[in-house]
């Protein structure tokens, strides 16, 4: 592409916005040289960099570049065999160090679920640690710059001979300074530095009766400042051991210089990992400072952009736009009145094809998409006064043509003012030619006019379309809102006319327009006027439904409430009726361990004891015959043993029967089959197995009274079978029913059962197993063997 596009559209621009968001020269040197990439499958890459990096801003809040150096120029010397500075070195040090940090903080992040950054880690895994490289430098130079004294032992000798020198030297000249021989003869009592020598001030008149080496005088020249003969000796010394100390530290320079020259190549791989992840990062810090989002791309030609904002424009005050081209029609005719935004409109379709192709997210609403094109045209200009028309028209055409010589299928067109600085006639035709000629080559353009020629143009064409710059003639200002499908007005008379001229003159104007300009100008107002219209519909459409999401939304949340409460209401009651149950599994056990115990000592007990007996347990049983309802017990007629001889299958839709997992009443609903009804239980329907329900006989009987036996308490119950059923139920409802059947068959003086519970998964048996482990009657039990059921069968000893 052209290099002065990005001028044109203004891409420079937006990369000096994205230039802040790079830490070092290293990212900003990528963003200088960001270009557009004509490549879908390269554009693509980079936008999903840009991806992962906002990925990581919003959930990280960034990532760590901070020490990071430009070492090329260091790398370059030492790759010569220069020496470094302790500056350069230290700058080595710390980029390694800040290469480690962040390559760390990137493989950290890429271990979590929620973020899949392959092509960051990619990079990251590019960079090398380098941590002998680091250490070795930093046990040399401090974080101050300074030389250690323990880099070497000889610069730790030489260090010690520099110190003792000086001490040397200040207790002589401390000696002199105090002594009263030469107290008038000083300026101060002071002892100073001049030219690396230590002196002290003397008075010019004692210049020669104080003797030894001057070395400055003062401004005014009253004080000269000289070196004592006791101490140009130890001058020397200590100007022998400085410069023995700056050979030293050389040789160490030059030392690690060596060792960062062993290592050229892997800290250039690391700038260049390190630059390339610096310049994603700076890429998801603009896309998030300008609220911008990721587009779908395509090769296709296909641009469709909602709410697009110019980049460049702040957010208060720009005008966001709707644009689609290419899929549809390939060509966009954009008219309207001046200053009503034709210009940005172009601009703003540009740069957001540029910026997409470079990688950048756009200032656009999300599934917003941007075709890649081969090539970006564009012919913008801002010229307009009278005085220049012929250069402007002349300049328009120069560069039209050079970009016909240029154009290819895969091409975006922008074209500003097509036609402007000539003839209205002739600039409207040699406009209507150019479209034409653009148009059959294949390309996208976008061109705006003034022309009414042009405005009539997209009706007798195909695969063409008209949009305008809105325009409020109440105001007299444009809105700067895009248009499609509506041509724009040039708003002449009616501006005209708010400004005060008077209607006959309009009038009279209007009779010289000719009889296909007025039906343009009624049709473009008819046009205006029906999109009004629609945009009012439109507005009350989506009010309207609005408020039926609304009202969905209170009706859905209402419905949630009361099913939260329909399932605290089932919880309570589940909860009330295990309560129920324990209580009477409670009374059970007492009454059948004192049958035990009567039966145990063979002692004779009275039938009225019996019958009180047998009375207590059946009031524990939580059959129809004896159900408990909330107001209490049933009468004692009713608490007698009923006939049983009603079956659960004949009892029809409607009548009441008996839950026992709830221990209430409830109506049958639904026979939904043979194992599963639907019952009502107060306010709840529910599914319950047709074997915990039992009929609710209209009439009951009176039993007999049981007869005692003569000695003992033996209560024989004849309807207890060898086995139990439990094939289909759930652990819940087997463990209730295996309860009751144990102490049943206990009472009728079994001392072998079998339970039935199939194969299955197996957790119907392991359940069974678990509370047969517990249970108070069980001597032992044992999977059946051949002929007793096998694994699908358990047999239990009962004491």
């Amino acid at each position: 592409m052209e290099s002065r596009l990005f001028s044109t559209l203004e891409y420079d621009k937006v990369l000096k916005q994205l230039l802040p968001f790079a830490a070092s020269r290293l990212g900003k040197e990528k963003i200088e040289q960001l270009r557009p990439a004509s490549d879908l499958v390269v554009a693509q890459d980079a936008l999903k960099a840009t991806a992962e990096g906002a990925d990581v801003l919003r959930l990280k809040g960034g990532a760590p570049f901070g020490g990071i150096r430009d070492l090329r120029p260091a790398l370059k010397r030492a790759k010569i065999g220069a020496t470094l500075s302790i500056g350069q070195l230290l700058d080595v040090a710390g980029t390694v160090a800040s290469g480690r940090r962040l390559k760390r903080f990137l493989e950290r992040a890429s271990e979590e679920e929620t973020l899949k950054i392959p092509i960051l880690a990619a990079w990251a895994a590019q960079i090398t640690g380098l941590k002998e490289l680091e250490q070795a430098i930093l046990r040399v130079i401090d974080e101050n710059g300074d030389v250690r004294d323990g880099a070497s032992s000889e610069l730790r000798r030489i260090r010690m001979g520099v110190r003792q020198t000086e001490r040397d030297i200040k207790a002589k000249l401390e000696q002199i300074v105090k002594g009263s021989r030469f107290q008038k003869m000083l300026q101060e009592a002071i002892v100073t530095v001049r030219n690396d020598r230590y002196v002290i001030p003397v008075k010019q008149e004692y210049r020669a009766h104080f003797g030894g080496v001057v070395h400055d005088e003062s401004a005014s020249g009253a004080t000269v400042f000289v070196e004592p003969e006791a101490i140009v000796a130890l001058n020397h010394r200590l100007n022998e051991w400085q410069l023995k100390e700056e050979r030293e530290i050389e040789r160490l320079l030059a030392e690690l210089s060596a060792e960062v020259a062993l290592h050229v190549d892997a800290l250039q791989d690391n700038l260049t990992a390190i630059a390339e992840l610096e310049f994603i990062f700076a890429k998801a810090g603009y896309a998030r400072h300008i609220e911008a989002t990721m587009p779908r791309l395509n090769d296709r030609g296909v641009i469709e952009l909602k709410a697009a904002r110019h980049p460049l424009i702040a957010r208060e005050h720009v005008v966001p736009i709707d644009v689609i081209l290419g899929a549809e029609y390939s060509t966009l005719v954009v008219t309207g009145p001046n200053t009503g935004g034709k210009t940005v409109t172009l601009k703003t379709i540009g740069l957001h094809v540029l910026m997409a192709m470079s990688g950048l997210f756009i200032p656009a609403q999300e599934e917003s998409e941007v075709a890649v094109f081969e090539n970006v045209f564009a012919d913008i200009g801002d010229e307009q006064s009278i005085e220049q028309n012929l250069s402007t028209f002349s300049g328009h055409m120069t560069n039209i043509i050079r970009i016909l010589s240029q154009l290819s299928a895969n091409s975006l067109v922008l074209l500003d003012e097509l036609g402007a600085g000539t003839d209205p006639s002739e600039g409207a035709a040699l406009a209507i030619a150019l479209l034409d000629d653009i148009h059959r080559r294949g390309c996208r353009v976008v061109a705006t006019t003034h022309y009414n020629e042009l405005k009539a143009y997209a009706y007798s064409r195909d695969n063409v379309m008209n949009a305008s710059v809105e325009f409020d003639v109440e105001t007299l200002s444009p809105t700067y809102r895009l248009l499609i499908g509506v041509p724009g007005r040039s708003n002449a008379f009616l501006i005209a006319q708010r400004l005060g001229l008077s209607a006959e003159i309009i009038e009279i104007a209007k009779t010289h327009l000719s009889t296909e300009e007025n039906r343009v100008e009624d049709m473009i107002a008819s046009l205006e006027a029906n999109r009004k219209a629609a945009e009012r519909e439109r507005e009350t459409t989506a009010r309207l439904r609005r408020e039926v999401e609304r009202l969905r939304a209170a009706a859905d949340q209402e419905r949630e409430q009361l099913e939260r409460e329909k399932t605290a209401l089932r919880r309570r009651a589940e909860e009330d009726a295990r309560d129920i149950v324990a209580k009477a599994k409670r009374e059970a056990e007492t009454i059948i361990e004192e049958l035990r115990k009567m039966q145990a000592s063979q002692t004779t007990v009275k039938e009225h004891r019996l019958i009180e007996l047998k009375k207590r347990l059946d009031e524990q049983d939580y059959a129809p015959h004896v159900w408990k309802g909330t107001t209490g017990v049933h009468s004692e007629g009713e608490a007698k043993q009923p006939q049983r001889t009603m079956r659960i299958a004949d009892v029809p839709v409607g009548d009441e029967v008996f839950v026992q997992s709830f221990n209430q009443k409830g109506v049958v609903v639904e026979k939904m089959n043979d194992k599963e009804w639907q019952v009502q239980v107060g306010m709840m329907k529910v599914n319950v197995p047709v074997s915990s329900l039992e009929p609710i006989p209209t009439k009951r009987t009176s039993e007999a009274p049981v007869q005692a036996p003569a000695t003992t308490v033996k209560r024989a119950k004849t309807d207890v079978g060898l086995s139990l059923d439990l094939r289909g139920q759930t652990i819940d409802e087997a463990v209730l029913e295996v309860d009751k059947y144990l102490d049943d068959a206990v009472l009728a003086g079994l001392k072998q059962v079998s339970i039935i519970h199939g194969k299955g998964t197996g957790a119907l048996r392991a359940g069974i197993h678990q509370f047969l482990r517990r249970h108070r009657s069980v001597n032992g039990f044992r999977l059946g063997g051949q002929g007793e059921g096998g694994s699908g069968a358990t047999v239990v000893e009962l004491k």
